[in-house]
């Protein structure tokens, strides 16, 4: 089972750089997008109805802004929008997936903002997620995680760790939460198969980044631990245009 997920920072803008095209290439079994900025009553056909998949949507309440989406050829036997937190669930961040043998969580977490000043609404956010999650993992259930978490977690997830010791992303509480996430069991499968640093997800657009690969790691795939003997790849699709991130996947047997 091929499993990707892409923060594609508007489905519409990365559909005229040939995104359809990636799609019927690359086949995911599941594809999970974020920051999809767009209501499903403004998209076309071509969007709700992609040829071999079933489509599932969450959208922000402010339109263009946020938004996750699920491609899936397995359809699930649920799909549930949002954590059951109002001051998240109206930006539409989260879908949450049952396929009876895992449960796939697709999550756009928030950004802490100019000046870190939503830092507090993404350490609240982070903290839901994790109410939320929790007694599912300690009833046995198999869990992923995927999505654009907006924090590096090391200083080898980074390109500049020391000039960004200030800034949200790499803020020591950012950091500090997502050690605390993966101590109560749940896998970062890209660093579990991959050690070294220089492996990047996202770079900033407006410093033309990407070309200099000045980048940061921060979308990821978590899985709890009983899927581990599942886990064949974990990659980064760091040659795919058409976003300021790039798709990142794991491949489970």
């Amino acid at each position: 089972m091929l499993i990707l997920s892409w923060n594609v920072n508007g489905i519409r803008a990365i559909a005229k750089k040939g995104f359809f095209d990636w799609l019927n290439k690359a086949a995911p079994d599941i594809l999970c997008l974020q920051e999809t900025k767009a209501h499903p009553d403004v998209l076309t056909e071509a969007f709700l109805k992609p040829a071999g998949y079933h489509a599932f949507w969450c959208s922000a309440e402010k339109k263009g802004y946020s938004g996750v989406a699920i491609y899936t050829k397995l359809e699930p036997l649920s799909v549930k929008p949002g954590l059951g937190f109002k001051e998240f669930d109206c930006e539409g961040r989260t879908l949450v997936a049952d396929y009876g043998d895992f449960t796939l969580f697709n999550i756009y977490y928030p950004n802490g903002g100019s000046g870190n000043k939503r830092v507090p609404f993404k350490m609240k956010f982070y903290d839901a997620f994790l109410k939320t999650i929790e007694p599912m993992r300690k009833e046995g259930k198999k869990l992923i995680v995927t999505g654009d978490i907006n924090t590096a977690h090391t200083e080898i997830d980074l390109a500049r760790p020391q000039q960004n010791v200030k800034t949200t992303g790499f803020l020591p509480e950012e950091r500090e939460w997502l050690s605390s996430f993966i101590q109560c069991g749940y896998i970062d499968t890209f660093r579990h198969l991959t050690k070294d640093g220089g492996h990047y997800t996202w770079w900033d657009y407006k410093t033309q980044a990407r070309a200099r690969d000045i980048g940061w790691r921060i979308d990821y795939f978590f899985i709890t631990e009983n899927l581990l003997p599942n886990l064949k790849r974990a990659f980064i699709l760091k040659d795919v245009p058409g976003s300021d991130h790039c798709p990142v996947g794991i491949e489970l047997s």
